[in-house]
């Protein structure tokens, strides 16, 4: 038996158990053979009998990620551009089918290593070396998680005017760039995240897994609603549809656009499939949740779009335009708490999850998982998001430029796990310094990795933002993806060390 197998926390919860509240568990305790600048229990790989996370769980994970608000404001936008019903389906089916073979792959990794992702990319970067890509990640993640509170707050906000038309005064001061109301709304869901996330994974499993169903079932009235509305029929356009090539481009560039929307959590899932119980959990859980509920998602879209243009000739960019139409006070109340419950819970999965553990792979023996959470809550507050999210600059060159390396991180992961390692990976070495681990390459970096990564980036970057590539901008990162991958399949340097094919449930960290 490891080590981490007889350890356990004040709970008596197994050390490495992913669903555990890592509040219980001391950060600078590492176990003998292990270094402690690389472990700690919320890094170690979560064990068989630990794990929680069925496909039903998995399901409620994407049944909450794929209705955000970002995401109907960017698939309404589609409505707007000119395409057509049949082109939006059409894009969203060639999307999911994309999204559902690239996630159970980075889903498998997870289940099968059962450690969270700034572990996971040390067996392509080294164990040193993996902290650019987790940072990189985590910076990311904090911005959006920041902006998303902060789009959720909008709606709270808008609720409390209509329930208590007092507070509207409220919005006439301003501290920071955000008035009283803004900050009171802000602060309120901040600290109701900060309290989710403290209690650990578990928590936020069962989070999302109530909030979903509650979301999926309230769009879906909203859809029947606006679509009786329109008297059950809708307009298959805006106007001036696209035909011909230019009808196949913009179907292909949507599609490739859904997919670079998930560029992110295509990188950390297996913080979440570290605790599924199998691959088939991974499997049935994302098959249901990404091509199925994907089309339920787009067929929302086209009801949506399509019978609102047809009552007014006016097009939507944000559901939350037609429920502050509902005439029915109290089915606004309810369905504008159903946004901020599904905003809340997007950003749990989406942008707190992987800085905490960017955080925690940074100082393991200082933070655990509640810490590391409330050290990216801060941070999330003291960007001042509003003021990031009204700066298109910022936005797009910044956050965008960052993103830009996330698909070639993507690829060299899945390049070196799938298609030189065949999934055979010794987890014990993901865990030591010694220089004769598999994983500690040159001086822990792997510089094969960064050969690949920094010219692939650099071309994904100007594919996304130089002028005269805007044609491809839709696909730079697929563009970045894939050439990180394809360099660092060719270039010279092969796997090191013993690469026994280990997960979580034969070996979580080396025995005493």
């Amino acid at each position: 038996m490891t080590t981490a197998q007889t350890a356990s926390g004040t709970n008596g919860i197994p050390t490495g158990a992913g669903d555990a509240s890592a509040a219980t568990q001391d950060p600078g305790s590492a176990h003998p053979g292990t270094s402690p600048r690389l472990y700690s229990p919320d890094l170690a790989p979560t064990l068989r009998e630990g794990r929680s996370w069925g496909a039903y769980n998995v399901f409620t994970l994407w049944g909450n990620d794929v209705h955000s608000l970002g995401n109907y404001a960017f698939a309404l936008g589609l409505f707007a551009l000119g395409m057509g019903v049949w082109d939006i389906l059409a894009a969203f089916v060639l999307a999911s089918v994309f999204l559902f073979v690239l996630l159970s792959l980075s889903g498998y990794m997870g289940s099968r290593t059962g450690v969270p992702f700034p572990v996971m990319s040390r067996i392509a970067f080294g164990v040193r070396g993996a902290q650019l890509p987790a940072v990189i990640r985590g910076a990311v993640a904090v911005a959006w998680f920041g902006i998303q509170t902060y789009l959720a707050s909008s709606v709270l906000s808008a609720l409390l005017v209509t329930l208590a038309p007092g507070t509207k005064a409220w919005e006439q001061h301003s501290f920071l760039g955000l008035s009283a109301l803004g900050w009171l709304s802000f602060v309120a869901l901040w600290l109701v995240q900060v309290l989710i996330v403290s209690y650990g994974m578990n928590v936020i499993r069962k989070y999302i897994a109530v909030a979903a169903p509650a979301v999926l079932v309230t769009l879906l009235a909203l859809a029947v609603w606006m679509f009786a509305r329109a008297d059950w029929s809708i307009a298959m356009d805006a106007g001036n549809p696209f035909t011909g090539g230019d009808r196949v481009l913009h179907v292909l560039e949507a599609a490739a656009l859904w997919v670079v929307i998930y560029g992110t959590f295509v990188l950390n899932f297996c913080d979440f499939t570290r605790s599924a119980r199998s691959n088939r959990s991974v499997l049935v859980g994302n098959l249901v949740g990404i091509p199925v509920n994907m089309l339920f998602f787009a067929g929302i879209v086209v009801v949506l779009s399509g019978a609102q243009f047809k009552l007014n000739g006016r097009v939507i960019t944000n559901p939350a335009e037609i429920v502050q139409a509902i005439p029915s006070t109290f089915l606004l109340v309810l369905a504008s708490l159903a946004l901020i419950v599904l905003t809340v819970a997007v950003n749990l999965m989406a942008n707190f999850v992987a800085p905490v553990y960017t955080l925690v792979n940074l100082f393991p023996q200082k933070l655990n998982f509640r810490r590391a959470g409330l050290v990216s809550a801060v941070l999330g507050l003291v960007i001042l998001p509003w003021n990031l999210y009204n700066s298109p600059v910022v936005v797009e060159y910044f956050l965008g430029g960052l993103g830009a390396f996330l698909g070639p991180v993507f690829g060299i992961v899945m390049a070196d796990y799938w298609l030189i390692r065949r999934a055979r990976v010794h987890v014990p070495h993901l865990y030591t310094e010694d220089p004769a681990a598999s994983y500690a390459y040159r001086s822990g970096i792997n510089p094969r990795a960064v050969t690949a990564l920094v010219p692939a980036a650099a071309v994904a970057v100007a594919v996304a933002f130089v002028p005269a590539l805007s044609a491809a901008s839709g696909f730079s990162w697929f563009v970045g993806t894939l050439l990180a991958a394809l360099l660092f399949t060719v270039l010279p340097g092969r796997p090191r060390g013993p690469h026994a094919d280990v997960d979580g449930e034969h070996i979580a960290v080396p025995s005493a």
